[in-house]
């Protein structure tokens, strides 16, 4: 390789090795996270400088091999092949040794210039295994740098290693994997033709990991070849090739590549590796028991929710209550008099009401609720408890043809529903992520919480407040199970990794807090600030009271509510505590006992916790599906939630 001042590298590997930690440690704040194209797969990449080269390093989506069984893995094996980054930096988990090896043997079948990251070491060290690295690195003929990623250990080194190989002071001599005599024989005859026939094809993938791919029977390399002019003749042979192997073998050519794989995994890992202590159950260990247990683990689950909802809503009330009192109390009151000064009164209003608040009405949901939201979220991800409470959400999940990964969007949703619909790829296939999106979405977030709170709780009481979070989760269970039965396709099953526990790193910690939250302000504040400017005008023209007397008959006939109820109640979809704010403007007090009755509360509270979010919400339901699905939920939320309003109100009005 040339010397050059600008490289490229992948960081690829199995989920849970402790990728992300690597790549928190080499980009920091330079982080960008968006979607491949076209995919609503996250692509997370940052840039660095070291010893006078700039890095682009590249995070691909943790996978377990280079097939085509999820979206992820299409992706990671395309950008890995057809892009050709300089170096793909494999991350392994030093104490699941033998099974990282098998996705190491597919890199390596791929010849691509590779390093590995030895994570995990300190880990592997706790459970008495040690790890040969100067005799692995030379059995795969690659660079292993050993790293415990979360505590920055062997980040340079591996950089340097890096520029070392760009440099040509490395030289690269990685193992060729060679299966058996039958294997091989074939995968030659089938390795010529493939050079004959597919030229072309073999410019962006090597004409040996073509033929591997081809009796794996691997479907997205099939038809790639099928659309070349000999393709169907090379797909001819290469099925003659796979019903000799499946006759010597006795079964199908898939398990056959596997078993080779897997056993020159084993005999890889078994020269390199020895026990220095006999094993021991780890406290790590009887933790993870502990907490996946039939009983215990979901009583710890109820407590770890307990505590960490206690924490943003209770603290983040207190918390928004002191921003509230510095923002509206004082600096508001002393800016309107400044502008009142320079500019018109209806201008002045504009931007007091429209802009400002608008900014204010984030902060104060950013600073007291989402951050805290995502500190805990984070600490619970790093620590290793969000899998294992995947795990025990698993069978009730399914009633809804989910599998326990769509508890981690429903939690988000709790603090917001932006970052919860975007958490929603994590889901394998699109119909999986649509449905998770389409519960999450009634999950009531911070905002709803406020009107909750605020009305329900403050003035009926706070178990009338913990029976609406009740009904509202057996709607999301009723109505999950009708979208589930109606949506066209299969539930796919949970695949979760089951980390070790460990403690957190607050680099880490913080590191994806920010870029959470940069998600929320980059998306939601423009769509706020933008709602609120729109709604002022409307107030100010007088707009709005055509409105709300043209909603009327629906607000007072059909949900019972006061017919000034209808502004606020269409101005939530901007924001939803701008309901709560809205109503006591409107009615000219925050003494809301005094406009509303318990039962006009209840069905007012109702309403925003059933219908769409918040316009941001449709935002990122847009970004992560298309305009059609995104505008199809709101609906279907909107509707939902004016007719149970109105039933509400009827079967209320029966008995108080």
């Amino acid at each position: 390789m040339g010397r050059r001042k600008y490289i490229t590298i992948a960081l690829a590997g199995n989920a849970n090795v402790g990728k992300s930690a690597i790549f928190n440690q080499l980009t920091g704040l330079s982080q960008v996270i968006g979607n491949w194209p076209g995919k609503t797969v996250e692509k997370a990449e940052g840039t660095l400088f070291f010893q006078g080269y700039r890095i682009h390093v590249l995070d691909l989506p943790g996978i377990y091999s280079l097939s085509t069984f999820s979206i992820e893995e299409i992706i990671a094996r395309d950008y890995i092949a057809i892009e050709k980054p300089d170096i793909i930096v494999n991350v392994i988990d030093a104490s699941n040794l033998e099974r990282n090896l098998y996705f190491t043997i597919q890199l390596l079948e791929l010849q691509v210039p590779m390093i590995i990251a030895l994570n995990q070491m300190d880990f592997a060290t706790k459970k008495g295994i040690k790890i040969d690295v100067e005799k692995l690195s030379k059995i795969l003929g690659i660079p292993v740098i050993p790293t415990v990623a979360i505590k920055g250990e062997g980040i340079k080194e591996l950089l340097s290693a890096i520029i070392n190989i760009i440099e040509n002071r490395i030289e690269l001599k990685p193992l060729k994997i060679k299966y058996g005599k039958e294997i091989e024989a074939n995968l030659e005859k089938l390795e010529n033709i493939i050079n004959e026939k597919l030229s072309e094809l073999c410019k962006k993938y090597p004409s040996r990991w073509i033929s591997i791919k081809l009796i794996e029977k691997d479907e997205d390399i099939i038809k790639k070849v099928r659309e070349y002019k000999y393709g169907e003749e090379v797909l001819a042979f290469s099925e003659k090739i796979i019903e000799t192997l499946e006759q010597i073998h006795g079964e199908s050519s898939i398990i056959i590549i596997a078993s080779e794989r897997y056993s020159i995994a084993n005999h890889i890992a078994k020269e390199v590796t020895k026990f220095i202590i006999p094993p021991r159950i780890s406290i790590e260990e009887r933790l993870s028991d502990v907490t996946t247990h039939k009983i215990l683990g979901y009583i710890i689950l109820i407590l770890v929710m307990a505590f960490m909802f206690s924490i943003v809503f209770l603290g983040g009330n207190y918390f928004s209550e002191i921003l509230y009192f510095i923002f509206e109390g004082m600096l508001i009151p002393i800016i309107n008099n400044l502008l009142l000064v320079y500019f018109p009164p209806f201008f002045a209003k504009l931007i007091n009401e429209g802009i400002l608040s608008g900014i204010i009405a984030g902060i104060t949901i950013v600073l007291p609720y989402i951050i805290p939201f995502y500190i805990i979220l984070a600490i619970l991800e790093d620590s290793g408890y969000i899998p294992r409470a995947a795990f025990l959400m698993d069978s009730i999940m399914h009633k809804i043809g989910l599998h326990g990964k769509a508890f981690i969007p429903l939690l988000l949703g709790y603090g917001c529903n932006v970052p919860a619909c975007i958490g929603c790829r994590i889901m394998e296939t699109e119909r999986e992520r649509f449905l998770a999106a389409f519960v999450t979405v009634l999950i009531p977030c911070s905002a709803r919480t406020v009107i909750i709170l605020g009305l329900v709780g403050e003035y009926i009481g706070l178990y009338a407040a913990l029976l609406l979070y009740l009904f509202d989760i057996i709607l999301v269970f009723i109505l999950g199970r009708i979208a589930f039965k109606t949506l066209p396709g299969e539930p796919v099953g949970l695949i979760m990794e089951m980390p070790s526990y460990r403690f957190p790193s607050i680099k880490n910690i913080l590191i994806k807090t920010w870029v959470r939250t940069k998600d929320f302000i980059y998306i939601a504040f423009p769509l706020i600030i933008g709602g609120s400017i729109i709604l002022e005008i409307l107030i100010l023209t007088g707009w709005a009271w055509q409105i709300n007397d043209f909603i009327s008959p629906l607000i007072v006939n059909w949900l019972g509510l006061p017919k000034i109820t209808g502004i606020p109640l269409i101005f939530g979809i901007l924001r939803k505590e701008l309901s709560l704010i809205l109503l006591s403007e409107i009615s000219g007090t925050i003494e809301f006992n005094k406009t509303l009755t318990s039962i006009q509360m209840i069905v007012f509270s109702t309403i925003t916790m059933i219908y769409i979010p918040c316009i941001s919400t449709i935002a990122a339901l847009k970004k992560e599906f298309n305009w059609i699905k995104a505008i199809g939920i709101a609906i279907v939320d909107v509707l939902l939630a004016l007719f149970i309003g109105g039933l509400v109100f009827r079967i209320l009005s029966l008995f108080f």
